[in-house]
């Protein structure tokens, strides 16, 4: 089977996004029925991306440009090198790039899967010493890259990987589906108020009998984290956990951030170290709200504050509350540029604090929920560490299918 060196406009269709408007951020541009892509949905989706964030309105289409399903996407800022096929028609900035395959020489998938595995180092070699590691449509396009020219065997490959993806995003869904089981009972118990026995609890000013007004530092110790001086490389290593923000953007419990602290770095700060499912709060930043939970023993950075549990019976609680915090948490802290929501604030935000019992209740029925979905999620990281080591191989013609 031959291969030829190919650049991304030989292959197809090849343009930025489109966002003329100016501000970027005018009210009436949004909120409309025509789905807007930015670089953090890219991002976070799979092999297809059918989940955004935001959405344009007939004027915001008028100076943007709808895409069609079956695109590409490639971001060249802020997330460098992302990628995913569109599911649905969308819209999306100047900082992702879109690529329409023509279908006698390229299928998008394998496409796709080429750059996640060759992409990100050779952009490298085009952005060293620039300020912000940027990827222009013009780099993107002096790349070369080793393609089947049979398109079938392009999607024998694509076919090959896709099997990881497919299993990945299955796991996804039932991960989703745990999370919303325990939402839910979370939601009838106790905003609704239709927990076992309502009917002969009283009820005063929206509090039933046995639960307590508290604030957010009843429900366990606050701690705010902290990173330890980028000045010296040895405060960082594979010792612990270190967890920020992107870490905890698309999953409800952190397995493996995207960078560990050393011995001596952790140790410079060990007042910050968190246990096992510490409810960790992003208040600093455009994700102001986002909750996660640690799987292992960790530390984060300044822009999350961490809420211990007193008690085990709180964890789960704790974590569906500070979950519904976050309009409150915009409220207090998005009127800046950059909304922030300091410790003070954060731990003196009011809350309600049920029954022990009623909570003993709701942790049986979470902690299996979310051991399962620990457990998938840690079959996705394996997952994608054996698609990830085959896709190099695949993309060489190393190895064929």
């Amino acid at each position: 089977m031959s291969w030829s060196e190919k650049s991304l406009d030989q292959l197809g269709f090849v343009s930025r996004g489109r966002s003329r408007h100016r501000p970027r951020d005018a009210a009436h541009l949004y909120g409309g029925q025509y789905p807007f892509v930015q670089t953090g949905d890219v991002k976070h989706a799979g092999l297809y991306l059918t989940d955004y964030s935001q959405t344009y309105s007939e004027e915001g289409l008028a100076q943007s440009k709808l895409w069609p399903v079956g695109t590409l996407c490639i971001t060249i800022a802020a997330n460098i090198a992302d990628t995913s096929i569109l599911a649905i028609d969308a819209c999306f900035p100047d900082s992702v790039i879109g690529f329409i395959p023509d279908p006698e020489k390229a299928d998008a998938r394998f496409v796709k899967y080429l750059f996640d595995a060759v992409l990100k180092l050779q952009y490298r070699q085009f952005t060293q010493g620039a300020a912000q590691d940027n990827l222009s449509q013009a780099k993107l396009l002096a790349l070369k890259f080793l393609v089947p020219d049979d398109v079938t065997e392009q999607m024998r490959i694509a076919d090959s990987i896709a099997t990881y993806d497919d299993l990945i995003e299955n796991n996804r869904r039932r991960i989703q589906l745990l999370e919303e089981s325990a939402r839910l009972l979370y939601q009838e118990w106790f905003v609704h108020l239709r927990f076992p026995g309502h009917e002969q609890v009283k009820i005063t000013d929206g509090v039933p009998e046995g639960w307590e007004r508290a604030k957010v530092r009843d429900l366990g110790l606050v701690i705010t984290g902290k990173t330890p001086s980028t000045k010296d490389s040895a405060n960082f290593g594979d010792y612990l956990p270190f967890i920020k923000t992107p870490d905890m953007h698309d999953s409800s419990i952190v397995l493996s951030p995207s960078e560990y602290l050393s011995e001596k770095g952790a140790n410079s700060q060990k007042n910050k170290t968190l246990p096992p499912n510490s409810v960790l709060v992003a208040c600093i930043g455009a994700k102001l709200g986002v909750v996660s939970l640690n799987a292992f023993e960790c530390q984060t950075n300044q822009q999350i504050n961490a809420v211990v549990p007193k008690d085990k019976f709180l964890t789960y609680y704790s974590y569906f509350t500070l979950k519904d915090f976050r309009p409150k948490l915009l409220a207090i802290g998005g009127g800046a540029t950059m909304p922030n929501v300091n410790k003070a604030k954060f731990e003196s935000m009011y809350v309600i604090i049920p029954s022990n019992s009623l909570l003993d209740e709701f942790q049986d029925f979470c902690e299996p929920v979310f051991n399962q979905i620990k457990t998938l999620l840690l079959k996705n990281s394996k997952l994608s560490q054996a698609r990830d080591l085959q896709l190099p191989k695949l993309m060489s013609g190393e190895l064929t299918v």
